[in-house]
């Protein structure tokens, strides 16, 4: 298992929103928004769960990317740093 360069602060990404172009925000990863206690539990565990093809078996992390401007939501799927 690698660790998220976004989750660590070591990148950043400058996202266009498919709809109105604006840059979208980071809003972390995207099973964290699953409950109240989703951010704690296992990642590797949350990943058998989120419905999102490979990115366990992939070594990729979801984010969810907002964009303040028309509201609309994106999964990004970021790839893990060995």
């Amino acid at each position: 298992m690698g660790y998220c360069p976004l989750c660590n602060g070591m990148e950043q990404l400058a996202i266009p929103c498919k709809i109105c172009e604006n840059t979208m925000e980071d809003k972390g990863r995207y099973f964290d928004f699953f409950g109240d206690y989703s951010p704690y539990e296992p990642i590797e565990l949350m990943k058998e769960s989120d419905m999102i093809e490979g990115d366990k078996t992939n070594g990729e992390c979801p984010h969810l990317f907002t964009c303040s401007n028309c509201q609309s939501d994106q999964v990004i799927l970021v790839k893990e740093i060995e």
